[in-house]
């Protein structure tokens, strides 16, 4: 399919400038061109980046339009202009990809062609693609290839100009006909009927033989329709189905000139064309309307299951959103009368999928939600009259009454957020209106249900209530309203400090008041946990009877670790180590150990690790087994030696590589070096440096690379020690350690026998610090 939109301007001295787009499709593939010509030749240059990819083009011209130029764009481009430096610019913007062609040679007129690279022409053309170029088939030419013109002489085909559909040449010497026909789409676009049909009679008497009579017929049928001229309809059907049998608009005169033989209650007539639609158009979306017209037919004659049957089946085959509209709206109008929930499915449908499509018929739409709320679907009827307020405004006589019914039926829903804002909207927009008095009713009876304002205006209208009907139930309900808020605000004080008020209060109408200041206690309690304000706690506890039983524990043994009460978290902690919940045990066990691990009581840390670590051995996801950590530090600090290695064992089978074990690998290392045991230096030094590498953090460099250097060095693996002692390269040291590390480096590869990078090595320690032992230790080595 092609589109195309023409723009066309003309200019001072004779100045024109045309600029049109068009689309089209290369082996199913979207493409699109732009041409831009103009009377007098002008310049177009690509603007490209740094990757040869074309941002934008630029055409400039010398003189500007005197009509501005609007913006333009479909989906390869976007066209803008500006006038800059006394030029005016036309810049063409790629949405993907784009090539500029200079249109230089005319093949109606041109007996040759060749590729020329030009700066002006009075006809550039720009490409706009995805990912493929299309149409051609780019290939680079060879340098050493020739360039020679191509001619078309003898290549050219006859041109014979347009052809009718019987294959003989048009020949259109006046275009008038043209102007007229776009005028009756205009009309029926605007649903000016009468006039429409008006143009469509003096264009066939004007022009008896014009090429546009189908479509103006078509148009005549559509117009009949629209009007309800039934017997118009049929006439001129009979007419354009004899003439144009296989014109692409047979499908929608069959469906209208069926449904017009049925609104004349010639229903076998209507059958026949049915028929014929059906089976002739079977996918074409006008049988599918065509389903909905039989079904009104059926539905007048008293066949409600056939007519049912008609509805469901347009609205399950159709893709068309109007149809799939229009046959909902059929059954929701059918069942409501005596399946009003099944109905209710259908209108939401319609008012999810196509809400405009109710003003398609106001005053059956009017009369099919004030059914709904008679029968108690209020949400329904509500999103009805809300559908039709999106398509009217306030100067439609049914405007105010619409609004009026749209809030109330909210009203009666579960929507009352929404209610109260349609109650407002009508309070604003008509505040001396014919339904103030019931509109206020409802919205005080949403007062305490739900509200616009914020949680301060509420408390500020709760407290004004309170004030105005101190003895009144409003006041009441303002106040245990207010208690309700804070309690949800968080605002525990406030709510303890009601406490006398709220007793007073009716407890068989309000049966919640203990639980709310009980709540607000609790609350209180736990803000109080949070802010480390233990003291607050227990006192809360003391003149509430809220016993500080176990499940206020976690609570207290956070408080107190936070605050530095160590005595008080381990006695917390202590109490439940026996706990009959094995969960419960194990957490508790995990606490004591932070304590005694915190407080340096390492011996009970040993033993409470043990039962823990027997209760959680066989669970490897155990959210406590952390344990293991607390092992190994305790081991490192009582140099328990052998007992770290296989608590680091266990470490790395439950963590794997892990930063969090960073300092732990180190001590191995650190162990290694005391044992001089080269495998185990070897074995963590590197994962130090992998989990580095992976952090791109380097605490611990230079001296795990110095540690894993000197092992592979121990070990004669000189390769992977000179690998090690170069990682260091990339690293900030200081002078000494750098004067270190190139020391190193040339002792490496004198033994790797690579004697001119060990030379440069040493000299580069001695540069780095000439006073340090190892520029020294370089210097010697240079000697040598």
């Amino acid at each position: 399919m092609l589109k195309w939109i023409l723009l066309a301007f003309v200019l001072t001295n004779s100045f024109a400038l045309e600029i049109s787009i068009e689309s089209a499709k290369d082996n199913f593939i979207k493409y699109s061109t732009l041409d831009i010509r103009n009377t007098e030749r002008f310049t177009c240059k690509e603007i490209k980046n740094d990757l040869d990819t074309v941002l934008e083009v630029q055409c400039i011209f010398l003189k500007r339009p005197v009509r501005k130029l609007k913006h333009i764009q479909n989906d390869f481009f976007k066209v803008n202009t500006v006038f800059k430096d006394e030029k005016f610019i036309v810049t063409i913007k790629p949405f993907y990809k784009i090539k500029l062609i200079p249109e230089i040679f005319d093949l109606t007129k041109d007996n040759e062609v060749f590729d020329a690279n030009v700066t002006y022409s009075d006809h550039w053309s720009v490409l706009g693609y995805k990912k493929t170029f299309p149409l051609f088939k780019q290939e680079e030419a060879s340098p050493l290839a020739l360039d020679f013109p191509f001619y078309l002489d003898k290549d050219k085909l006859p041109y014979v100009g347009s052809l009718d559909l019987q294959g003989n040449p048009v020949y259109i010497k006046n275009v008038e006909d043209v102007k007229e026909y776009l005028k009756v789409k205009k009309y029926y676009k605007h649903k000016e009927y009468e006039l429409c049909l008006e143009s469509i009679d003096d264009i066939l008497n004007d022009y008896p033989n014009t090429l546009f009579k189908a479509e103006l017929l078509y148009y005549k049928i559509k117009v009949y329709a629209k009007i309800k001229d039934w017997d118009n309809v049929v006439s001129v059907a009979k007419e354009f189905l004899r003439e144009y049998s296989s014109d692409e608009n047979v499908a929608e005169v069959l469906s209208l000139v069926a449904k017009a033989y049925a609104k004349l209650g010639e229903n076998s007539n209507a059958d026949y064309f049915y028929d014929r639609l059906f089976t002739e158009h079977p996918q074409s979306k006008f049988t599918q309307l065509g389903y909905i017209y039989k079904g009104e037919m059926l539905e007048e004659s008293g066949g409600t299951k056939q007519a049912l049957k008609y509805y469901k089946k347009a609205l399950y085959e159709t893709k068309d959103l109007e149809v799939a509209a229009n046959a909902a709206y059929h059954l929701a109008s059918l069942y409501l009368s005596f399946k009003p929930k099944e109905a209710s499915k259908y209108a939401m449908k319609i008012i999810q999928a196509d809400p405009g499509f109710f003003m398609e018929d106001f005053k059956a739409s009017q009369k099919m939600m004030e059914e709904f709320a008679n029968q108690g679907y209020y949400k329904v009827a509500a999103a009805i009259a809300d559908t039709l307020l999106q398509e009217i405004d306030a100067t439609y006589d049914e405007y105010e009454e619409l609004l009026k019914n749209k809030a109330l039926w909210l009203a009666q829903t579960k929507e009352k957020k929404k209610a109260l804002a349609a109650l407002n909207e009508y309070l604003k927009k008509f505040p001396d209106g014919d339904y103030v008095d019931a509109v206020q009713v409802a919205k005080d009876a949403l007062f305490f249900e739900v509200s616009d304002l914020n949680a301060t205006a509420k408390l500020a209208e709760f407290d004004k209530l309170i004030q105005e009907y101190q003895n009144d139930t409003i006041g009441k309900r303002a106040l245990y309203e207010k208690a309700k808020l804070l309690l949800e605000e968080g605002k525990y004080k406030e709510v303890l400090s009601l406490k006398k008020s709220l007793e007073a209060l009716d407890k068989t109408e309000y049966k919640d008041i203990q639980k709310i200041i009980q709540d607000a206690a609790i609350g209180e309690m736990k803000q109080s946990l949070r802010k480390k304000n233990c003291k607050q706690v227990l006192i809360i506890s003391n003149e509430y009877n809220i016993t500080l039983s176990d499940k206020w524990d976690d609570g207290i043994y956070e408080c107190a670790m936070k605050g530095g009460d160590f005595q008080l978290s381990k006695s917390i902690a202590g109490k439940n180590l026996k706990s009959k919940d094995l969960d419960e045990r194990k957490k508790w066990l995990y606490r004591y150990i932070k304590v005694d691990f915190a407080t340096g009581n390492y011996s009970d840390v040993l033993d409470a690790a043990k039962d823990l670590i027997t209760l959680i051995e066989d669970d490897k996801n155990s959210k406590y087994k952390e344990v293991y950590r607390y092992l190994f530090d305790t081991y490192e600090r009582l140099e328990q030696k052998e007992k770290m290695i296989d608590a680091m064992a266990k470490i790395e089978e439950l963590f794997g590589l892990d930063y969090k074990d960073t300092e732990r690998y180190v001590a191995m290392v650190t162990l290694g070096n005391e044992r001089h045991d080269d495998n185990l230096i070897i074995k963590y030094a590197k994962k130090v440096m992998q989990i580095q590498n992976k952090s791109n953090s380097y605490a611990q460099s230079p001296y795990v690379e110095f540690a894993l250097y000197q092992a592979y060095m121990d070990k004669k693996e000189y390769n992977r020690a000179l690998e090690v002692i170069k990682s260091l390269d990339k690293l900030a040291l200081s002078p000494t350690l750098r004067a270190r590390q190139k020391y190193l480096l040339g002792s490496v590869l004198d033994k790797l026998w690579r004697d001119d990078a060990a030379k440069k090595a040493y000299k580069e320690a001695i540069a780095a610090d000439p006073k340090s032992s190892w520029a020294k230790l370089a210097k010697s080595a240079l000697e040598l």
